[in-house]
Protein backbone atom coordinates (compact mmCIF):
# COMPACT_ATOMS: atom_id res chain seq x y z
CA UNK A 1 0.00 0.00 0.00
CA UNK A 2 1.73 3.35 -1.07
CA UNK A 3 1.92 5.81 1.98
CA UNK A 4 1.61 9.22 0.89
CA UNK A 5 -0.65 10.17 -2.19
CA UNK A 6 -0.33 14.02 -3.89
CA UNK A 7 -3.77 14.64 -5.31
CA UNK A 8 -3.60 17.55 -8.16
CA UNK A 9 -6.67 19.09 -8.52
CA UNK A 10 -6.33 20.44 -12.41
CA UNK A 11 -9.59 19.79 -13.63
CA UNK A 12 -10.72 23.27 -13.42
CA UNK A 13 -11.56 25.59 -16.92
CA UNK A 14 -9.17 29.07 -15.46
CA UNK A 15 -11.56 31.57 -16.78
CA UNK A 16 -9.79 34.50 -14.98
CA UNK A 17 -6.70 33.91 -15.82
CA UNK A 18 -8.42 35.16 -19.49
CA UNK A 19 -6.49 32.15 -21.63
CA UNK A 20 -7.79 30.30 -24.19
CA UNK A 21 -6.70 27.16 -22.52
CA UNK A 22 -6.75 26.41 -18.84
CA UNK A 23 -4.55 28.44 -16.85
CA UNK A 24 -3.29 24.93 -15.15
CA UNK A 25 -1.74 24.51 -18.83
CA UNK A 26 -0.54 28.13 -19.47
CA UNK A 27 3.47 27.77 -20.16
CA UNK A 28 6.03 29.16 -17.86
CA UNK A 29 9.88 29.51 -19.39
CA UNK A 30 8.42 26.80 -21.67
CA UNK A 31 6.83 24.43 -19.82
CA UNK A 32 3.33 24.13 -18.72
CA UNK A 33 2.13 25.14 -15.17
CA UNK A 34 0.70 21.65 -14.68
CA UNK A 35 4.13 20.24 -15.66
CA UNK A 36 5.98 22.34 -12.99
CA UNK A 37 3.63 21.19 -10.07
CA UNK A 38 4.02 17.79 -10.80
CA UNK A 39 7.67 18.27 -10.84
CA UNK A 40 7.79 20.22 -7.73
CA UNK A 41 5.60 17.19 -5.47
CA UNK A 42 7.99 14.76 -7.26
CA UNK A 43 10.82 16.48 -5.81
CA UNK A 44 10.40 14.46 -2.26
CA UNK A 45 11.16 11.26 -1.62
CA UNK A 46 8.42 10.72 0.57
CA UNK A 47 5.63 10.74 -1.93
CA UNK A 48 5.28 7.67 -3.62
CA UNK A 49 2.29 8.36 -5.52
CA UNK A 50 0.63 11.02 -7.36
CA UNK A 51 -2.81 11.46 -8.74
CA UNK A 52 -3.77 14.26 -11.24
CA UNK A 53 -7.42 15.07 -11.26
CA UNK A 54 -8.16 16.50 -15.01
CA UNK A 55 -11.25 17.39 -17.21
CA UNK A 56 -12.34 14.98 -19.40
CA UNK A 57 -11.78 17.52 -22.47
CA UNK A 58 -8.28 17.88 -21.70
CA UNK A 59 -6.69 14.83 -22.21
CA UNK A 60 -4.68 15.60 -25.34
CA UNK A 61 -3.58 18.40 -23.34
CA UNK A 62 -2.49 16.43 -20.35
CA UNK A 63 -1.06 13.98 -22.38
CA UNK A 64 1.19 16.20 -23.89
CA UNK A 65 1.70 18.13 -20.43
CA UNK A 66 3.66 15.03 -18.76
CA UNK A 67 5.14 13.36 -22.03
CA UNK A 68 8.84 14.15 -20.51
CA UNK A 69 7.90 12.89 -17.05
CA UNK A 70 9.30 9.40 -16.96
CA UNK A 71 8.96 8.81 -13.15
CA UNK A 72 6.44 6.27 -12.57
CA UNK A 73 4.96 6.99 -9.27
CA UNK A 74 2.76 9.58 -11.57
CA UNK A 75 -0.04 7.22 -12.16
CA UNK A 76 -2.63 7.82 -14.68
CA UNK A 77 -5.00 10.65 -14.19
CA UNK A 78 -8.66 10.39 -12.80
CA UNK A 79 -11.78 13.04 -13.96
CA UNK A 80 -13.08 15.70 -12.39
CA UNK A 81 -16.95 16.15 -11.67
CA UNK A 82 -18.86 19.16 -11.85
CA UNK A 83 -17.45 20.77 -8.58
CA UNK A 84 -14.26 21.48 -6.98
CA UNK A 85 -15.42 18.88 -3.91
CA UNK A 86 -16.76 16.02 -6.77
CA UNK A 87 -13.42 16.12 -8.52
CA UNK A 88 -11.45 15.76 -5.37
CA UNK A 89 -13.77 13.12 -4.21
CA UNK A 90 -13.16 11.06 -7.74
CA UNK A 91 -9.43 11.41 -6.84
CA UNK A 92 -9.58 10.22 -3.36
CA UNK A 93 -11.69 7.20 -4.57
CA UNK A 94 -9.03 6.04 -7.10
CA UNK A 95 -6.23 6.09 -4.20
CA UNK A 96 -5.25 3.75 -1.69
CA UNK A 97 -2.55 5.42 0.03
CA UNK A 98 -3.02 6.31 4.39
CA UNK A 99 -2.11 10.17 3.92
CA UNK A 100 -3.47 12.33 0.82
CA UNK A 101 -1.64 15.64 -0.01
CA UNK A 102 -4.52 17.64 -1.48
CA UNK A 103 -3.24 20.38 -3.61
CA UNK A 104 -4.08 22.89 -6.46
CA UNK A 105 -2.66 22.40 -10.21
CA UNK A 106 -1.98 26.12 -10.68
CA UNK A 107 0.99 26.28 -7.23
CA UNK A 108 3.89 25.06 -9.58
CA UNK A 109 6.30 26.59 -7.13
CA UNK A 110 5.50 24.58 -3.49
CA UNK A 111 9.20 24.59 -1.87
CA UNK A 112 10.45 21.53 -1.02
CA UNK A 113 10.98 22.21 2.78
CA UNK A 114 7.05 23.45 2.66
CA UNK A 115 6.42 19.98 1.17
CA UNK A 116 8.32 18.51 4.21
CA UNK A 117 6.58 20.29 6.97
CA UNK A 118 3.49 19.31 5.38
CA UNK A 119 3.95 15.54 5.21
CA UNK A 120 5.66 15.73 8.52
CA UNK A 121 3.08 17.81 9.45
CA UNK A 122 -0.01 15.49 8.61
CA UNK A 123 1.89 12.30 10.20
CA UNK A 124 1.80 14.03 13.65
CA UNK A 125 -1.96 15.87 13.35
CA UNK A 126 -3.77 13.69 10.60
CA UNK A 127 -5.35 16.61 9.34
CA UNK A 128 -3.37 20.08 8.22
CA UNK A 129 -2.96 22.78 5.41
CA UNK A 130 -0.20 24.66 4.44
CA UNK A 131 -1.00 28.94 5.25
CA UNK A 132 0.56 32.39 6.25
CA UNK A 133 -0.01 33.99 9.35
CA UNK A 134 -1.73 37.59 7.47
CA UNK A 135 0.99 40.46 8.68
CA UNK A 136 -0.94 43.34 6.73
CA UNK A 137 -3.71 46.04 7.94
CA UNK A 138 -7.07 44.67 6.83
CA UNK A 139 -9.72 46.85 6.74
CA UNK A 140 -13.75 45.52 6.38
CA UNK A 141 -15.29 47.32 3.36
CA UNK A 142 -18.53 48.45 1.72
CA UNK A 143 -19.24 50.23 -0.83
CA UNK A 144 -15.58 51.04 -2.02
CA UNK A 145 -15.67 52.84 1.70
CA UNK A 146 -13.64 51.77 4.45
CA UNK A 147 -15.87 50.71 7.37
CA UNK A 148 -13.19 48.96 10.31
CA UNK A 149 -10.33 47.31 10.82
CA UNK A 150 -10.34 43.70 11.15
CA UNK A 151 -8.28 41.86 13.69
CA UNK A 152 -5.29 40.33 12.11
CA UNK A 153 -3.62 38.34 14.47
CA UNK A 154 -5.95 34.90 14.44
CA UNK A 155 -6.34 35.30 10.53
CA UNK A 156 -4.33 33.10 7.97
CA UNK A 157 -3.89 32.51 4.24
CA UNK A 158 -4.74 28.68 3.37
CA UNK A 159 -2.57 27.36 0.67
CA UNK A 160 -2.27 24.11 -0.61
CA UNK A 161 -0.74 21.46 0.15
CA UNK A 162 -4.13 20.49 2.82
CA UNK A 163 -2.84 17.11 4.32
CA UNK A 164 -5.52 14.70 5.35
CA UNK A 165 -6.00 10.82 6.53
CA UNK A 166 -7.05 9.34 3.01
CA UNK A 167 -10.30 7.03 4.59
CA UNK A 168 -10.99 10.45 6.73
CA UNK A 169 -11.62 12.83 3.96
CA UNK A 170 -12.94 10.59 1.70
CA UNK A 171 -15.08 10.09 4.47
CA UNK A 172 -15.82 14.06 5.05
CA UNK A 173 -16.37 14.58 0.91
CA UNK A 174 -19.01 12.00 0.77
CA UNK A 175 -21.41 13.49 3.92
CA UNK A 176 -20.25 17.30 2.13
CA UNK A 177 -23.64 19.29 0.18
CA UNK A 178 -22.36 22.35 0.08
CA UNK A 179 -20.08 24.81 -2.12
CA UNK A 180 -17.22 24.37 0.61
CA UNK A 181 -14.23 26.97 -0.56
CA UNK A 182 -11.39 24.47 0.09
CA UNK A 183 -10.97 20.56 2.09
CA UNK A 184 -10.24 22.44 4.87
CA UNK A 185 -13.99 23.73 5.16
CA UNK A 186 -15.16 20.07 4.81
CA UNK A 187 -12.79 18.60 7.38
CA UNK A 188 -14.06 20.92 9.62
CA UNK A 189 -17.92 20.38 8.76
CA UNK A 190 -17.28 16.83 9.68
CA UNK A 191 -15.69 17.57 13.03
CA UNK A 192 -12.22 17.32 11.80
CA UNK A 193 -9.65 19.38 13.84
CA UNK A 194 -7.14 20.77 11.02
CA UNK A 195 -3.71 22.06 12.54
CA UNK A 196 -2.15 25.34 10.35
CA UNK A 197 1.46 24.74 9.20
CA UNK A 198 3.61 26.91 8.20
CA UNK A 199 3.14 27.58 4.31
CA UNK A 200 5.80 29.92 1.59
CA UNK A 201 5.53 33.18 0.29
CA UNK A 202 6.43 31.83 -3.42
CA UNK A 203 3.83 29.16 -3.02
CA UNK A 204 1.28 31.48 -5.12
CA UNK A 205 -1.85 30.21 -6.81
CA UNK A 206 -1.86 31.42 -10.05
CA UNK A 207 -5.78 32.80 -10.73
CA UNK A 208 -5.18 36.11 -12.53
CA UNK A 209 -2.84 37.40 -16.03
CA UNK A 210 -1.08 39.17 -13.62
CA UNK A 211 0.08 36.01 -11.86
CA UNK A 212 1.09 34.87 -15.29
CA UNK A 213 3.83 37.53 -15.34
CA UNK A 214 4.47 37.56 -11.82
CA UNK A 215 5.16 33.65 -12.02
CA UNK A 216 7.33 34.45 -15.22
CA UNK A 217 9.32 36.72 -13.28
CA UNK A 218 9.60 34.19 -10.11
CA UNK A 219 11.11 31.53 -12.20
CA UNK A 220 13.26 33.45 -13.99
CA UNK A 221 15.13 34.39 -10.85
CA UNK A 222 15.19 30.87 -9.61
CA UNK A 223 16.14 29.36 -12.73
CA UNK A 224 19.58 27.49 -12.77
CA UNK A 225 21.33 28.69 -15.70
CA UNK A 226 24.45 28.02 -16.80
CA UNK A 227 27.29 28.92 -19.34
CA UNK A 228 30.37 26.67 -20.20
CA UNK A 229 33.06 27.44 -23.06
CA UNK A 230 34.90 24.51 -24.79
CA UNK A 231 38.35 25.19 -26.58
CA UNK A 232 40.10 21.94 -29.00
CA UNK A 233 42.61 21.94 -31.21
CA UNK A 234 43.51 19.55 -34.29
CA UNK A 235 46.63 19.16 -36.14
CA UNK A 236 46.20 18.69 -40.32
CA UNK A 237 48.09 16.47 -42.05
CA UNK A 238 47.44 13.85 -45.22
CA UNK A 239 43.60 13.62 -46.45
CA UNK A 240 41.30 15.30 -49.00
CA UNK A 241 38.59 16.48 -46.20
CA UNK A 242 37.87 17.67 -42.69
CA UNK A 243 34.93 16.84 -40.95
CA UNK A 244 33.18 20.12 -38.78
CA UNK A 245 30.05 19.83 -37.05
CA UNK A 246 29.59 16.28 -38.29
CA UNK A 247 29.68 17.92 -42.16
CA UNK A 248 31.96 16.84 -44.47
CA UNK A 249 33.83 19.21 -46.50
CA UNK A 250 36.13 18.42 -49.48
CA UNK A 251 39.89 19.58 -48.99
CA UNK A 252 43.68 19.35 -49.66
CA UNK A 253 44.33 18.18 -46.18
CA UNK A 254 42.54 16.08 -42.90
CA UNK A 255 42.25 16.72 -39.57
CA UNK A 256 44.38 13.90 -37.17
CA UNK A 257 42.84 12.81 -34.25
CA UNK A 258 42.38 9.70 -32.11
CA UNK A 259 38.34 9.81 -33.33
CA UNK A 260 36.93 11.83 -36.43
CA UNK A 261 38.89 14.66 -35.30
CA UNK A 262 35.82 16.89 -35.33
CA UNK A 263 37.49 19.99 -33.41
CA UNK A 264 34.34 22.15 -33.79
CA UNK A 265 32.28 19.12 -32.47
CA UNK A 266 34.61 18.18 -29.61
CA UNK A 267 34.53 22.43 -28.76
CA UNK A 268 30.40 22.73 -28.16
CA UNK A 269 30.74 18.98 -26.43
CA UNK A 270 33.12 20.57 -24.04
CA UNK A 271 31.51 23.41 -23.43
CA UNK A 272 28.48 21.97 -22.47
CA UNK A 273 30.69 19.57 -20.64
CA UNK A 274 31.93 22.80 -18.71
CA UNK A 275 28.39 23.85 -18.00
CA UNK A 276 27.75 20.77 -16.24
CA UNK A 277 30.95 20.78 -14.66
CA UNK A 278 31.23 17.32 -15.74
CA UNK A 279 35.03 17.44 -16.84
CA UNK A 280 35.45 17.04 -20.68
CA UNK A 281 35.45 14.70 -23.65
CA UNK A 282 38.87 13.21 -22.83
CA UNK A 283 37.54 12.11 -19.11
CA UNK A 284 34.43 10.86 -20.45
CA UNK A 285 36.06 9.02 -23.76
CA UNK A 286 39.35 8.60 -23.12
CA UNK A 287 41.38 8.63 -26.13
CA UNK A 288 43.85 5.66 -25.16
CA UNK A 289 40.71 3.51 -25.01
CA UNK A 290 40.77 1.80 -28.61
CA UNK A 291 36.78 1.54 -28.77
CA UNK A 292 36.67 5.76 -29.52
CA UNK A 293 39.10 5.17 -32.52
CA UNK A 294 37.86 6.62 -36.04
CA UNK A 295 34.23 7.04 -34.31
CA UNK A 296 32.28 9.83 -35.10
CA UNK A 297 31.89 12.72 -33.06
CA UNK A 298 28.53 12.87 -32.52
CA UNK A 299 28.36 10.19 -29.88
CA UNK A 300 30.67 12.42 -27.57
CA UNK A 301 28.00 15.25 -28.51
CA UNK A 302 24.90 13.25 -27.45
CA UNK A 303 26.27 11.89 -24.41
CA UNK A 304 26.66 15.46 -23.38
CA UNK A 305 22.99 16.41 -24.51
CA UNK A 306 22.05 13.62 -22.19
CA UNK A 307 23.61 14.19 -19.31
CA UNK A 308 21.75 17.81 -19.39
CA UNK A 309 18.12 15.73 -19.59
CA UNK A 310 19.47 13.52 -16.61
CA UNK A 311 20.72 16.70 -14.72
CA UNK A 312 17.25 18.28 -15.35
CA UNK A 313 18.38 20.99 -17.69
CA UNK A 314 18.26 22.22 -21.22
CA UNK A 315 20.90 23.67 -23.83
CA UNK A 316 19.17 26.93 -24.51
CA UNK A 317 21.84 28.75 -26.98
CA UNK A 318 24.98 27.35 -28.72
CA UNK A 319 28.03 29.43 -29.91
CA UNK A 320 30.50 27.93 -32.03
CA UNK A 321 33.66 29.82 -34.11
CA UNK A 322 35.64 27.65 -36.03
CA UNK A 323 39.87 29.49 -36.52
CA UNK A 324 41.16 28.59 -40.07
CA UNK A 325 42.56 29.98 -43.02
CA UNK A 326 41.14 27.52 -45.69
CA UNK A 327 38.33 25.73 -46.06
CA UNK A 328 36.03 28.30 -46.62
CA UNK A 329 33.27 28.14 -44.01
CA UNK A 330 30.57 30.07 -44.89
CA UNK A 331 29.01 27.59 -47.07
CA UNK A 332 28.28 25.21 -44.66
CA UNK A 333 27.37 26.79 -41.37
CA UNK A 334 23.52 26.35 -42.53
CA UNK A 335 24.03 21.93 -42.89
CA UNK A 336 25.95 22.61 -39.50
CA UNK A 337 23.49 24.09 -38.07
CA UNK A 338 20.91 21.47 -39.33
CA UNK A 339 23.16 18.92 -38.17
CA UNK A 340 24.03 20.53 -34.95
CA UNK A 341 19.62 20.67 -34.06
CA UNK A 342 18.83 17.68 -34.74
CA UNK A 343 21.86 16.39 -32.50
CA UNK A 344 20.53 18.46 -29.39
CA UNK A 345 16.62 19.21 -30.03
CA UNK A 346 17.15 22.82 -30.10
CA UNK A 347 15.96 25.13 -32.70
CA UNK A 348 18.38 26.49 -35.54
CA UNK A 349 17.87 30.03 -34.86
CA UNK A 350 19.55 28.94 -31.23
CA UNK A 351 22.78 28.05 -33.13
CA UNK A 352 25.47 29.91 -34.14
CA UNK A 353 28.23 29.20 -36.28
CA UNK A 354 30.93 31.91 -37.12
CA UNK A 355 34.54 31.62 -38.92
CA UNK A 356 37.25 33.86 -38.87
CA UNK A 357 40.86 33.33 -40.13
CA UNK A 358 44.22 34.55 -37.73
CA UNK A 359 45.59 36.42 -39.86
CA UNK A 360 48.14 33.96 -41.61
CA UNK A 361 49.30 34.14 -37.57
CA UNK A 362 50.48 31.17 -35.66
CA UNK A 363 49.40 27.53 -36.48
CA UNK A 364 46.66 28.18 -37.73
CA UNK A 365 47.64 31.03 -40.19
CA UNK A 366 50.44 28.17 -41.52
CA UNK A 367 47.76 25.83 -42.18
CA UNK A 368 49.10 23.31 -39.68
CA UNK A 369 45.66 22.54 -38.04
CA UNK A 370 42.07 24.03 -37.01
CA UNK A 371 40.76 25.67 -33.96
CA UNK A 372 37.53 26.09 -33.05
CA UNK A 373 35.89 27.81 -29.22
CA UNK A 374 32.23 27.29 -28.47
CA UNK A 375 30.23 28.67 -25.73
CA UNK A 376 27.03 26.77 -24.28
CA UNK A 377 23.97 28.27 -21.96
CA UNK A 378 22.33 25.82 -20.07
CA UNK A 379 18.74 26.68 -18.30
CA UNK A 380 17.08 24.70 -15.65
CA UNK A 381 14.04 22.47 -17.20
Amino acid sequence: MKTITALIVAAGRGTRAASDIPKQYHKIAGKPILYLTIKACLEHNDISQIVCIIHKDDVDLYKETVSEIKDTRLSPPAFGGDTRSQSVLNGLNEISSKFVLIHDGARPFLPKDALSRIIEGVQKHDACFLGLPIVDAIWKMSDNRTLEPVEREKLWRAQTPQAFVTKTIRNAHLKNNNSAIDDVEIARNAGITVTPILGAEENIKITWPTDLSFARRLIGKNMDIRVGNGYDVHALGKGDFVVLNGIKIIHSQALIGHSDADVAMHAITDAIFGALCEGDIGQWFPPTDVKWKGVSSDIFLRKAVSRCRERGLKINHLDCTIICESPKIAPYTKSMQENLSQITGIKINSISIKATTSEQLGFTGRNEGIAAQATATLISL
